[in-house]
C-alpha cells in the first residue's frame, strides 16, 4: 500500500508557501542545488520556517490513500493480516533486485538538510524574527523528520550513509559521501537527532490540537527506534546483518573494515540501546494516562472512548493520542475507511493466528485447561469471553454498522453481512472471513465513495508502555516494577486478568507455533517475552508496526524449513451452512474456485485456492529478505567504469548487484 500525499486542513495553508521553496525529486546524482531555486531573503522569520517545516509533513509521516482501507490494513502480509494475492518477499526467488530507485533516495533528506544548514547558523546568530519558542520548536520538528526518514532507512537497508548537510552536484564528491555506515551507527545518528528534538519541542503541540509533533512524540519514537536497534542487534548477532558479523559486507570496504562499535563491543551496544530504550519510554509512559473502555460496543447514546478514539474526526480530545492526522470533508481531503470498515477491509482479511493470539478474559490461554474457550464454529462463539479488544474489534454478521447518520453514503452497509469470500472485488472482498471495525465510525454519512474524513492515528502513548515492558524483558531477564505496573494497566483497559504470572505459567510454547512472534532466530522464545510480544501484537493489532517488529525480533527463519499457512475462520465447519454450493467452489486446478480446499484445512486459506498461485504451498522466507536490495544502478553510477567493485557501496546479504536476480543463501 502507498501512502497518499494528500495532506489535512492544518498543513494546506502552508504548503503553498512552501512548494515554491522546496526542489523536485530527483535522484542522488542529480541534484539541483536548492539554494539556486530559493529566494535568498527566505527561512529569515517564523512563519517562512513553518511553512517549510509544515510541508514536509506528508512526504515523511503516514497519510491515507484516498481509496484504501488505510493504517488499519498495513498489517497486510504478515501473520496478522492477509491480502487477496501473497507478496513476494515470502516466495524466494520472486523478490529481484531492481534496476532502478529503491530505498537508495536521498530526496528528503537533502531538503531536511538544507532547512538545518540554513536555518541553524541563522538562529544562532539571532537573525531570525519571530517568537523565540515557536522557532526553536520548527528546527525541532525538522530533526524528528530527519530522523523519522532515516529510520524508514535503517529499517529497510540497515547500513546507509550519514548526510547531515547537502552536497555539491558533483558525482567525485557524491560518489565519497555514498559510504554506508553501520547500522549502529546510523541508529545512534537517529537517537542524536531526536534528543536535539526533544530538547527544542514544545511540551504542547503548537496548533493545540496535536496535529503537529511535540516533545512526546520525540521520547516515543526514541523509544521505538532504540528498542528495535538492541533487538536487531542481539538476534542478528553472528551473522552478516551486524557490522563485523561473519561475513558483513561492510568489512570488504576499506573504510569500514577496522569498525568498533561506540560502547566497545555488540554486547555493550545491545545494552545501550535496550536502556535508551527504557530511559525514553518512561516518560511518556509516566506523563500520559490510557484512554479508558467502557467495555461497551459504541452506540449513540454510549460511548466507548477506547473504540471512538480509532475512528474519531476530531482526535485532539484524546489523551493518548500524541499525533494525528485530520482530514477534511470541506477540503476534499478524504478517504474511503469507513466504506471499508462496514465490510470486508478492502480485502485484507485478519488471520486466525491474529484471533487466536487473544486471551480469556480470565488470562488463560484458549488452549489451557479451564480457560471457557467456547471455540471456532462462529464467529460470534470465538469472541466469548475473550479479551475485550476482540470483541471490540472483531466484527460478525449482524452488528450494525451505521447509528449515527439515516442518510447513508450511496457505499454504506448498514448491517454486517455474511463473510462475502466468494466475490472477486476488493471492495467487498472478505478474504479471510474475518474483519475487523477498529477504526470504525458509524456516521453512514462517510460511507459515500470518498466521503470518509475520520483521523488517522500517527503516535499514541500505549506504545511506550509496550516499549519499557520488552526492552525491560530483553535488557535485564526481569520485569521490574515500573514494566508490571504499564503491563497491568495496560490489561486493565483490555478486561483481561492482570495476573501476568498465571498467563505465562499456563503458557505451552507448542500450541503458539503459528505466531510468528514466538520464534526467534529459527527457536521458539520463552514464556515471559512471549506475553510480552503477544500483548504487543494485541494491542497495536492493525496499526501497521508488525513487520517491524517481525523483522527485528528475526521472527521469519522457521519459514525457510518449514512454510506457513495463513488460514482465516474455520469455513469448513457450521459456517458453510451460510453459503450455498455455487459459492463455495474450490479445487485446485478448478478456474473458477473462490475457497480453499477443505481437504486441505477445515480453515479458509486465502493463499492457497488455485494450485498456480504463489502462495499455494505456503508462506516461506530466506535470511536475505530481512533487508531489502540496493537497486544496480546506484553501483553502476558510483562505480569506476564497469567493475562494480569500485563502488564505495556494497550490497546487502543474499544479493546481487545485478538487476533482475533474486536473494540467495
Amino acid at each position: 500500500m502507498k501512502y497518499s500525499n494528500k495532506i489535512n486542513g492544518w498543513w494546506l495553508p502552508f504548503l503553498l508557501m512552501a512548494f515554491v521553496m522546496i526542489s523536485s525529486c530527483k535522484k542522488f546524482l542529480d541534484k539541483t542545488p536548492l539554494s539556486n531555486i530559493t529566494p535568498d531573503d527566505y527561512l529569515n522569520d517564523e512563519s517562512q520556517l513553518s511553512a517549510y517545516v509544515l510541508g514536509q509533513y506528508p512526504s515523511v509521516l503516514p497519510g491515507i490513500a484516498n481509496y484504501s482501507f488505510g493504517s488499519f490494513g498495513i498489517d497486510a502480509n504478515t501473520d496478522n493480516m492477509s491480502g487477496m494475492s501473497m507478496d513476494n518477499k515470502y516466495a524466494p526467488g520472486l523478490w529481484l533486485v531492481g534496476a532502478t530507485g529503491g530505498d537508495w533516495d536521498f530526496t528528503t533528506i537533502y531538503q531536511l538538510n538544507y532547512f538545518l544548514e540554513t536555518v541553524l547558523p541563522k538562529w544562532t546568530s539571532g537573525k531570525i524574527t519571530g517568537d523565540a519558542d515557536n522557532i526553536k520548536h520548527d528546527i525541532g520538528e525538522i530533526y524528528f523528520l530527519r530522523a523519522y526518514v532515516y529510520f524508514n532507512k535503517l529499517q529497510a537497508l540497515g547500513d546507509f550513509p550519514i548526510l547531515r548537510t547537502t552536497l555539491p552536484d558533483n558525482k567525485d564528491t557524491l560518489t565519497v559521501e555514498s559510504k554506508r555506515q553501520p547500522c549502529s551507527e546510523v541508529a545512534r545518528f537517529i537517537l542524536s537527532d531526536l534528543d536535539s528534538a526533544i530538547t527544542l519541542l514544545k511540551d504542547v503541540s503548537p496548533d493545540g490540537k496535536k496535529n503537529r509533533i511535540s516533545k512526546a512524540c520525540a521520547e516515543l519514537f526514541k523509544s521505538r527506534v532504540a528498542l528495535y536497534e538492541g533487538t536487531w542487534l542481539k538476534y542478528f548477532k553472528g551473522t552478516a546483518f551486524v557490522p563485523n558479523g561473519p561475513n558483513w559486507p561492510g568489512a570488504g570496504k576499506d573504510y569500514n573494515a577496522n569498525y568498533q562499535f561506540q560502547s566497545g563491543s555488540i554486547d555493550n551496544e545491545i545494552q545501550y540501546f535496550l536502556g535508551e530504550a527504557m530511559s525514553a519510554a518512561k516518560l511518556v509512559a509516566d506523563a500520559v494516562p490510557l484512554v479508558s473502555n467502557t467495555g461497551i460496543i459504541q452506540s449513540p447514546n454510549n460511548e466507548n472512548p477506547y473504540f471512538s478514539m480509532f475512528g474519531a474526526v476530531d482526535m485532539s480530545g484524546y489523551g493518548e493520542v500524541l499525533l494525528w492526522r485530520q482530514y477534511s470533508k470541506a477540503l476534499g481531503l478524504t478517504h474511503n475507511v469507513q466504506v471499508y470498515e462496514e465490510l470486508g477491509n478492502d480485502g485484507i482479511g485478519t488471520t486466525r493466528s491474529m484471533v487466536e493470539s487473544f486471551l480469556m478474559s480470565n488470562g488463560l490461554p484458549i488452549y489451557a485447561a479451564g480457560s471457557g474457550y467456547q471455540g471456532d464454529d462462529s464467529i460470534q462463539s470465538v469472541k466469548i469471553g475473550r479479551d475485550d479488544r476482540l470483541q471490540l474489534f472483531l466484527k460478525q454478521p449482524g452488528d450494525t454498522n451505521v447509528l449515527l447518520n439515516t442518510t447513508a453514503g450511496d457505499h454504506a452497509t448498514v448491517i454486517e453481512p455474511i463473510p462475502e469470500i466468494w466475490v472477486s472485488s476488493a471492495e467487498q472482498k472478505y478474504t479471510t472471513g474475518y474483519a475487523i471495525r477498529k477504526g470504525l465510525n458509524y456516521d453512514g454519512a462517510q460511507a459515500g465513495n470518498g466521503q470518509g474524513y475520520t483521523g488517522l492515528i500517527i503516535f499514541r502513548a500505549v506504545e511506550a508502555y509496550l516499549n519499557y515492558i520488552e526492552a525491560c524483558y530483553e535488557k535485564n531477564g526481569s520485569l521490574d516494577g515500573d514494566a508490571r505496573n504499564y503491563w497491568t494497566q495496560i490489561r486493565e483497559r483490555a478486561k483481561v486478568s492482570t495476573d501476568v504470572d498465571k498467563t505465562i505459567a499456563a503458557t505451552n510454547m507448542s500450541e503458539e507455533t503459528g505466531d510468528w512472534g514466538a520464534y526467534s532466530a529459527g527457536k521458539l522464545i520463552d514464556p515471559t517475552l512471549y506475553n510480552i510480544r503477544r500483548e504487543r501484537r494485541d494491542e497495536l493489532m492493525a496499526e501497521g508496526l508488525r513487520f517491524m517488529d517481525l523483522k527485528r525480533w528475526r521472527a521469519l527463519d522457521q519459514l525457510i524449513t518449514t512454510p506457513a499457512h495463513i488460514e482465516g475462520f474455520k469455513l469448513w465447519g457450521p459456517m458453510k451452512n451460510w453459503y450455498t454450493s455455487s459459492e463455495l467452489v474450490y479445487g485446485a486446478s478448478n478456474s473458477a474456485a473462490v475457497v480453499s480446499d477443505p481437504a486441505l484445512s477445515p480453515y479458509l486459506r486465502p493463499y492457497e485456492i488455485l494450485g498456480n498461485s504463489t502462495g499455494y504451498n505456503g508462506v516461506k522466507w530466506t535470511m536475505a529478505h530481512y533487508l531489502s536490495p540496493i537497486a544496480a544502478e546506484h553501483f553502476t553510477i558510483t562505480a569506476q567504469g564497469d567493475d562494480l567493485s569500485t563502488s564505495p557501496i556494497y550490497q546487502n546479504p543474499g544479493w546481487s548487484t545485478q538487476a533482475g536476480t533474486g536473494a540467495t543463501d
